[in-house]
């Protein structure tokens, strides 16, 4: 009977020992983990820096649209302030003393025999402060307009004196005076009639009258 002889046997079992080692296993295994765990770890590195990149993103856009909306309420307030600035202009425009309207109001309130020898308007203006609320202002502040016009005139009819009342009810019913001047004082006189002066052989007396308007406040 022939006997086979396994020369390799002993490489054999001592590769079969090296394969089923513990040590080397734990080993082999050890460096697995440690080469997912930096895999992991820079996959989650890559996450983050995606992310951060994208929230800066976000927040650059929402930095840009902050400044866009900061400038929108300038603007706004721009708008609103120059608005406010036309709305006083034609609040002046209309409620200012026009000495042209004056003028034509006076052409019509006219009686026989007296004439009018001048016109002064005084006009003064001076700060209105604006409402208070619990100590705070309720409102800008505004400008008071103060308007008196006194009227020096000559009555030269037959008899002087008797044409100053006439001429003092025809001011007061003339619409643009009766329209603005303040009652019972908006017409009177500012003290009685001069004597009694002679001018081309024709008597006559002057006389002078006082417009109270009310105070405009703007």
């Amino acid at each position: 009977m022939p006997i086979h002889i396994n020369l390799l046997a002993e490489a054999q079992a001592q590769e079969e020992m090296r394969r089923h080692d513990p040590v080397k296993r734990a080993i082999f295994v050890g460096v697995s983990l440690v080469a997912i765990a930096l895999m992991w770890g820079f996959v989650e590195f890559v996450n983050a820096h995606l992310a951060s990149e994208q929230w800066v993103g976000v927040q650059q856009a929402i930095d840009a649209k902050t400044n866009a909306y900061s400038h929108a309420l300038a603007d706004l307030k721009k708008v609103t302030n120059v608005d406010a600035q036309l709305k006083a202009l034609d609040q002046l425009q209309a409620a200012r003393f026009l000495q042209g309207s004056l003028m034509d109001a006076l052409q019509h309130a006219t009686v026989n025999g007296v004439a009018l020898r001048r016109v002064l308007v005084e006009q003064s203006y001076f700060a209105a402060k604006p409402r208070q609320i619990h100590g705070r202002p309720a409102g800008p502040a505004g400008v008071t307009e103060h308007v008196t016009v006194t009227l020096i005139a000559r009555d030269s009819s037959e008899n002087p004196g008797d044409q100053i009342n006439p001429f003092l009810k025809a001011l007061a019913a003339e619409p643009y005076f009766a329209s603005r001047l303040a009652s019972p004082r908006g017409i009177e006189l500012t003290g009685p009639p001069s004597a009694l002066m002679i001018d081309a052989a024709r008597p006559y007396v002057m006389f002078s009258v006082i417009c109270n308007f009310p105070d405009q406040t703007r």
